[in-house]
């Protein structure tokens, strides 16, 4: 299952790529965790490391319920012909208000993929709920909530809060950051479970989110149904085109002190 969501109006001209230039976040529980806190999740989740997709003693180590999935992905021609067999078939997203069934940002901003990827985790499902009142993350989403898909990618490219936020946090990944000019071949993906059960593919490069099925009340974003309608999606599309996936994992889950 596959299809863009919600209801509503875009802005009638569309924005043009920001002028701030962010640095390329690390996908790991580091430096997201601390985003996270810093613009206003509440402490009482936090991102985990997730070492195998498929091996049960592994995926047993991250805590449960699972609400998010942040994955970066690299853009192989394989999935590059899936992004563009699907995309030919969808419009653009048209979303907009409280009524969407997910909160989808759309990327304009050069190397913002990381900052977009957290929002998508935090944003949507139960860390939605889970918002400290008064938060620059609380006070951020109530602009931008309205919004239809151009305004809400502009507000969120002139936003000297969330640059500054997503720049503080930059440094702490292990590996050395993307300079300004660099391309990334990772893109960063959300899959979310929404507070309607579906499991929400979410990334800003796509033209909305990407409903991917629906999830019993028992299974969370790390249960074997969600695995199989995400992420080992992309590793299968992958592995019939003759290779393997390199990806990165990490869930949003209750805090362990």
């Amino acid at each position: 299952m596959s299809e863009t969501g919600g209801k509503g109006v875009t802005a009638s001209e569309a924005p043009r790529e920001s002028a701030k230039i962010f640095t390329m976040l690390e996908n790991n529980p580091e430096v997201m965790n601390d985003l996270a806190h810093r613009l206003g999740v509440t402490k009482e989740l936090s991102f985990h490391d997730v070492y195998s997709l498929y091996d049960s003693d592994m995926l047993a180590m991250v805590p449960r319920p699972v609400f998010a999935l942040l994955t970066t992905v690299p853009m192989t021609e394989a999935w590059k012909q899936d992004r563009d067999a699907e995309d030919a078939g969808l419009e653009s997203y048209k979303g907009a208000g409280p009524e969407e069934p997910a909160i989808w940002f759309r990327q304009t901003i050069i190397h913002g993929c990381g900052l977009i990827g957290l929002l998508h985790c935090v944003s949507n499902g139960v860390p939605s709920e889970m918002i400290v009142p008064g938060s620059e993350l609380a006070s951020f989403l109530e602009k931008a909530v309205p919004l239809g898909m151009d305004e809400r990618a502009r507000l969120l490219s002139e936003s000297e809060s969330m640059y500054q936020a997503s720049e503080a946090v930059a440094q702490k990944g292990d590996t050395e950051a993307l300079k300004p000019g660099e391309d990334s071949i990772n893109h960063f993906v959300a899959l979310v479970k929404g507070l309607d059960g579906q499991l929400w593919e979410l990334e800003g490069s796509r033209k909305g989110p990407l409903n991917r099925g629906s999830l019993g009340e028992d299974e969370d974003a790390l249960s074997e149904r969600a695995l199989e309608l995400g992420i080992r999606r992309l590793i299968d599309i992958q592995r019939k085109a003759g290779g393997d996936l390199p990806f990165s994992c990490i869930a949003l889950a209750p805090s362990v002190e």
